[in-house]
């Protein structure tokens, strides 16, 4: 009997390294290993944005899918641990919320918390909605920890420059070769037109089936060589540019994110193991280059290590992330501004997504692309609606960006959510959303939504049960949170042997 032929192997092409390009190569390698030739084709003469340092809890699904251990990345990555976001300054000057990761309160088949919170409220007591959050209420005491019921949710602030290079080390034992050089054309089949090869400034040529796109905002592959086509949400989403900047670390690092509004946009901080990642990001139509760049160096509280980078973006999404055989992902598939810290996710999720549909050799690839986009378009718009809400749920009339912001139109999608809530505390997660009911609650609730109703169940318990159920609620939090050690004492077992 003739053995069976093996089918060959299917040749990945990844232009682009950064974080993008590693996760995609390091992904597709460790999985699908055997049935793929992995090639990662990057320049050292070009350089990455690497402002995104921030992650939401999916890295950590993403990372137990690569089989990565923790101690190793925190170590490699800088990396510290944190449990949501801090937002100052947004519903108006001088308010703060917090949006926790994880679930806030207990919810029933019928009624998710937020309505029997609202019930409580009624009858005068149940304190404040993040009381029930235990993610809320660690890091706002500066606490964290890991225990066997692995209580908390949570992610990382990262170095994405170490990270990539992280990625490559575990990617290229896996079986993923790497070569330098810069691309300097892009073949295409003069009958399908599909790309075809990779040409280096080498003269070298990178053939492939299967391109990946991880140029950045170039999108050389996408863009550039298939004309893709861009979707602008500039409309929505009005800020256009950034300014970033590291600077010295002088005190213990937080387990959370800071988020802060300012007359043109917002700030961050990011703290890392031995520095702070800061960054400003404003809107060009209301703010000059000159006013971002004092306001951010009149922010910082230590020393800043180089000076501050600027990045010029557009919020949009590539009108197919897929088209023929390359797939655009990181800024090549488009950009939607880091504040819920979903860059790194819409990459990992967008990697998941193709090794689930990935197009080997005979497969229906129209079919694949088709269902790919279709599920991208939903994430992206998805997430975009949520970013959107923190700008157009405002109450300040400060200046002319925060008053554009409060009367712009919205999408539709939005609109039927803000509606929902605002009218019954109604919240929910659809099948391919990224954000949760609890978010999207802490949010809609920390920019000032109050609901006129809530679900009638809640009113159906008797006062004294529902008083005792918050009581034990509140107990059981209190009780996991005196168990945890600080942050920075926590972390110390993550730190180079050198730091």
């Amino acid at each position: 009997m003739t053995a069976p032929m093996e089918a060959p192997r299917t040749r990945v092409v990844v232009a682009g390294g950064g974080t993008a390009g590693w996760i995609a190569a390091a992904a597709i390698v460790r999985q699908l290993g055997p049935l793929v030739d992995v090639t990662v084709v990057e320049s050292d003469e070009i350089g990455t944005v690497g402002v995104g340092e921030s992650t939401i809890p999916t890295a950590r699904s993403f990372h137990a899918f690569l089989g990565i251990d923790e101690a190793a990345f925190m170590r490699a990555t800088q990396a510290t641990f944190k449990l949501g976001i801090a937002f100052e300054n947004w519903r108006k000057i001088g308010d703060s919320y917090f949006h926790p990761f994880g679930s806030v309160g207990r919810s029933v088949a019928i009624a998710d918390f937020q309505h029997f919170w609202l019930a409580a409220r009624e009858r005068g007591f149940g304190g404040a909605y993040g009381d029930y959050s235990l993610e809320q209420q660690a890091a706002g005491a500066g606490l964290f920890g890991h225990d066997e019921h692995h209580s908390l949710a949570y992610a990382y602030h990262l170095d994405a420059t170490a990270y990539a290079r992280f990625l490559r080390t575990l990617a290229e034992p896996w079986g993923v070769r790497r070569v330098e050089g810069r691309i300097e054309q892009v073949q295409r089949d003069g009958q399908g037109g599909d790309i075809v090869a990779l040409v280096l400034a080498s003269g070298e040529q990178i053939a492939g089936d299967l391109f990946i796109d991880c140029t950045g905002f170039r999108a050389l592959l996408s863009e550039a060589t298939l004309e893709t086509g861009f979707e602008d949400w500039s409309e929505w989403l009005t800020t256009d540019r950034a300014l970033a900047v590291q600077t010295e670390a002088v005190s213990p690092p937080v387990p959370y994110t800071r988020a802060i509004a300012h007359a043109a946009g917002w700030r961050w901080q990011i703290p890392l193991q031995t520095r702070t990642g800061n960054g400003l990001v404003y809107s060009s139509r209301h703010m000059s280059d000159d006013e971002a760049h004092v306001t951010l160096i009149g922010s910082l509280n230590s020393r800043p290590l180089f000076e501050p980078r600027q990045l010029r973006f557009r919020s949009g999404m590539r009108r197919q992330a897929w088209n023929r055989n390359c797939i655009a992902l990181g800024l090549a598939a488009g950009f939607i501004e880091p504040l819920e810290s979903t860059s790194i996710h819409l990459i990992m999720n967008a990697v998941i997504r193709l090794i689930q549909l990935f197009p080997f050799r005979g497969d229906d690839h129209v079919a694949l692309a088709s269902r790919f986009n279709t599920q991208s378009r939903h994430e992206w718009e998805h997430v975009r609606d949520f970013i959107i809400l923190h700008y157009h749920v405002t109450e300040r009339t400060d200046s002319p960006f925060w008053r554009d912001c409060a009367s712009m139109p919205i999408p539709d999608s939005l609109a039927e959510r803000l509606s929902l809530f605002a009218a019954t505390a109604g919240a929910w997660q659809g099948q391919d959303d990224l954000f949760r009911i609890d978010s999207w609650v802490s949010v809609m609730l920390g920019q000032g939504i109050v609901p006129r109703a809530h679900h009638r169940i809640a009113s159906m318990i008797k006062g004294s049960d529902l008083e005792t159920s918050f009581a034990d609620l509140s107990r059981g939090i209190s009780r996991t949170v005196r168990t945890l050690p600080r942050h920075c004492d926590f972390l110390a077992q993550y730190c180079p042997a050198d730091g």
